[in-house]
């Protein structure tokens, strides 16, 4: 075991009612990419959308200098500023964007300005829409900002006046599938990440988002599924999931790989079709009143359980799924057909 001392970050404290609202479109999951920097002497551009919390390591250095997680230049000694490009994995409708400058404090950049733009390949400078207008940043801080026009948007590039260092880039939207491709007979995913699945509600997510189990791809590790703390009152924990579509679930798969001491023991699903989301403060009590699309059932350890037959509650447009009592879900699918 590595005896290396760290020291690791918190999200901003608006990051857990941003999430359910929207999800974070640099994800690398997502197939985002961060595809030029003018300069990453320091600290790889890759880094500035790593999935997990940045982490300092006091006593770490490489041949470049001190080690740091995120994206960071050299000190300019030349006139202009660094930028960095980002390419979107999906395309999307921006809301917020965090420029989390965590563990930079003496090499900060005092500034920053973010430009969008929407074209299928690398955009001309003709095609960068300023979104965020050239604003001070604090050192190791959240700098978060309100998108000044939403898009969509499939690129973004990153100014920061004159250099130093990024340590996450959170661009927390919507994404924007274009339904009128889906035929009206195609079997998708009606509540997959990539097709707009959002989680909306939950009542504990201690070790695991919710949202994690609307991500591509089956869950490469425990960390990256929903999970509860141990439940040690009555009653089960719950979460709310909008699907991208109003669509008719034909059969569904709940996969608790990865969880084998601690996946629920049953689960329940409900639906309903909504024309807007419930109120934060109504949503529990609304949900428990949805109907039942798939009654109380067994799940167990580390395995994918496919359900072919569901109640047949034609279109829908949100899901509850109830664990009992509390424990681990890495991916929930879905499938079913456009309304």
């Amino acid at each position: 075991m590595s005896s290396e001392r760290f020291i690791d970050s918190k999200p901003a404290p608006e990051a857990a009612d941003l999430l359910k609202r929207f999800v974070d479109l640099a994800h690398p999951r997502l197939g985002t990419q961060v595809t030029f920097a003018t300069d990453d002497f320091f600290a790889d551009k890759a880094r500035m959308i790593a999935p997990e919390a940045p982490v300092f390591y006091p006593d770490r250095f490489d041949d470049h200098g001190k080690w740091m997680d995120g994206w960071e230049s050299r000190r300019k000694r030349v006139p202009g500023h660094d930028h960095a490009v980002i390419r979107l994995g999906q395309r999307g409708t921006i809301d917020t964007i965090d420029v989390d400058t965590a563990f930079f404090t003496g090499n900060f950049p005092p500034e920053a300005e973010i430009e969008a733009a929407d074209t299928a390949g690398e955009p001309g400078e003709g095609d960068w829409r300023t979104i965020v207008a050239r604003s001070p940043l604090k050192g190791d801080s959240h700098n978060l900002f309100q998108a000044a026009e939403s898009g969509p948007f499939r690129w973004l590039r990153l100014h920061i006046h004159p250099d130093g260092g990024v340590a996450r880039l959170r661009v927390y939207g919507t994404i924007a599938k274009d339904w009128s491709t889906v035929g009206a007979d195609e079997e998708v995913d009606l509540a997959a990440q990539v097709n707009g699945g959002t989680a909306l509600a939950w009542n504990d997510a201690h070790y695991g988002h919710p949202a994690n189990m609307l991500a591509p791809g089956r869950a490469p590790v425990m960390a990256d599924g929903w999970e509860t703390a141990r439940r040690r009152r009555p009653g089960n924990d719950w979460s709310v999931i909008r699907l991208g579509t109003a669509g008719t679930i034909e059969h569904l798969r709940i996969d608790t790989r990865h969880f084998k001491g601690n996946f629920p023991d049953r689960f329940t699903l409900r639906a309903a079709r909504l024309d807007a989301d419930p109120a934060p403060e109504a949503i529990e009590a609304q949900s428990l009143a949805w109907p039942i699309l798939v009654p109380e059932t067994k799940l167990s350890a580390d395995a994918e359980l496919d359900i072919a037959k569901v109640e047949p509650l034609g279109p829908v447009t949100h899901v509850r799924l109830d664990i009992f009592p509390d424990g681990g879900v890495s991916r929930l699918r879905l499938y079913g057909r456009k309304a």
